[in-house]
């Protein structure tokens, strides 16, 4: 299809995103950008966390995924579901009885200054990482099939959407984004379906024939439990996925600053279990769209791209018409862009609340919006720096990269909080930083090695739970060895 014109589309759509910031955003103060002054509606913020959760590595890489994972990633999913009733009813209790913009703040209450800051930390790398990655997959697909045949290079496309994004951020937050992402996460939806509706239809499949492919398909196998040693069996994913979800939504403050946004929590709780059930449907939906992409390359005899996540965008701007480009381009960064907007808010307010402290400083509404911005702005530049980075040096599937990433810079939060709930023990402050670095080293030689130490065994996804239980037993043994010294 003409670039021009995939390009007029991009226009129309981020001016829609600016008009909405617009509207949303007037009257905005620090409280609105932050957590949106409390008056969110649930409903509207469990339909946009679809699209802040799925994103456009979900868009992408999870169709392309299924001729090497069939459809095993839907383990993952239903560890998920198991994951999002732990938030409801263990995590959003605590958050709403201490009332606070950062969730991190729990940490300060619970042991000390120095967790806190930790915290805080492990979030502003995981999250800044993960995000990055996001935004990556999208501009470097699009820079491949559009901005290139402009004669643009790859750093002015990362740089355009990433001061588009910056545009409609900027001044509403939070408030801004839960009507923002409503709109995305529509977009990417409809372009769902409306592809598993054309190439069914160019397949000449009604609805039982779809079914049957479905069932009979050899991509088509969800559950693994022949052999424990293969990173699809199933008790791996499933707790994978419940650790994941714990860690990637309970205690991420993107995810969860739009949860604590709502007005009480009986309704932050509505909207998660509602969410969690959507997101199971959706990603069942995702395997459908890579199965049949699949078995339109084999029909049509097309050659599979080399790099799977090449595989949907290769059909959609090639193979499938004008209209269905269209409809890809709108999907593709309706998935992308309300992670990636979300996670640089979530990143200014905690750099802004739990780094800075601005709040607490009590400083004037103009200092700490001057200040906000300034870090806004630095996060984008920062999104930026990694981007590139990927770009030289990623190979794999960006669903898999994204998930090994978070279990090793998720995992020590998940062993903070754990430790937090679960007992009543105190930390050692001074040493919890270095417990949060030293744990996921640990856990890097030991997925490395274990192979050869556990006697054939790979680890999966499931290191995040490796990665919590090593920070909690660390929390724990220098806890008692130093207070026992000290008695």
């Amino acid at each position: 299809m003409n670039p021009y014109i995939l390009v007029g589309i991009l226009f129309l759509y981020f001016s829609l995103l600016l008009i909405l910031a617009f509207i949303t955003s007037k009257g905005a103060t620090n409280l609105t950008f932050f957590i949106a002054n409390r008056k969110s509606k649930w409903y509207l913020v469990a339909i946009g966390m679809i699209g802040t959760s799925l994103t456009g590595i979900t868009f992408i890489s999870v169709p392309g995924w299924v001729s090497e994972s069939q459809f095993s990633y839907l383990q993952v999913v239903f560890g998920y579901l198991l994951g999002y009733f732990i938030i409801a009813f263990v995590l959003l209790p605590i958050y709403y009885k201490l009332r606070i913009p950062s969730i991190y703040t729990y940490l300060w209450d619970r042991f000390g200054i120095y967790s806190y800051k930790t915290g805080a930390i492990l979030f502003i790398i995981a999250r800044t990482i993960g995000a990055a990655l996001r935004v990556y997959i999208v501009v470097e697909l699009l820079h491949y099939f559009i901005f290139n045949k402009l004669g643009l290079s790859f750093y002015f496309t990362v740089i355009f959407f990433l001061f588009l994004m910056l545009l409609y951020t900027y001044k509403g937050g939070v408030k801004t984004l839960v009507y923002t992402d409503l709109l995305q996460t529509a977009g990417m939806v409809t372009a769902l379906i409306l592809t598993i509706i054309y190439i069914s239809k160019t397949l000449n499949l009604n609805l039982k024939e779809l079914i049957n492919l479905i069932y009979y398909s050899d991509l088509s196998k969800i559950f693994f439990f022949e052999d424990i040693n293969d990173k699809k069996f199933f008790f791996k994913q499933i707790i994978a996925g419940m650790f994941i979800t714990v860690t990637m939504t309970g205690l991420d403050q993107e995810m969860m600053q739009k949860n604590i946004s709502c007005n009480t929590l009986k309704n932050a709780q509505k909207n998660m279990i509602t969410y969690a059930f959507i997101l199971v449907i959706i990603n069942f939906l995702f395997m459908i769209l890579g199965l049949l992409l699949y078995e339109f390359t084999k029909i049509n005899k097309i050659v599979i791209p080399i790099k799977s996540d090449h595989l949907f965008p290769e059909l959609a701007l090639n193979y499938f018409g004008g209209v269905l480009s269209i409809v890809f381009v709108v999907g593709i960064i309706s998935a992308t862009f309300p992670s990636a907007d979300g996670a640089l808010t979530s990143l200014t307010s905690i750099f802004c609340i739990d780094i800075l402290g601005l709040i607490r400083k009590g400083l004037s509404e103009k200092q700490i919006k001057k200040t906000r911005i300034k870090v806004h702005i630095l996060f984008t530049i920062l999104f930026f720096i990694i981007i590139a980075f990927f770009y030289n040096v990623s190979k794999k599937a960006l669903i898999e990269e994204l998930l090994t990433i978070a279990g090793y810079t998720y995992g020590p939060l998940l062993g903070l909080y754990s430790y937090g709930i679960l007992t009543k023990w105190k930390t050692f402050e001074p040493i919890v930083p270095f417990i949060a670095a030293l744990s996921p080293l640990i856990c890097y030689f030991l997925n490395k090695y274990s192979p050869i130490l556990l006697n054939g065994y790979y680890f999966g996804f499931e290191i995040i739970l490796i990665n919590g239980l090593i920070t909690f037993f660390l929390l724990f043994a220098t806890y008692k060895l130093l207070k026992n010294k000290l008695s």
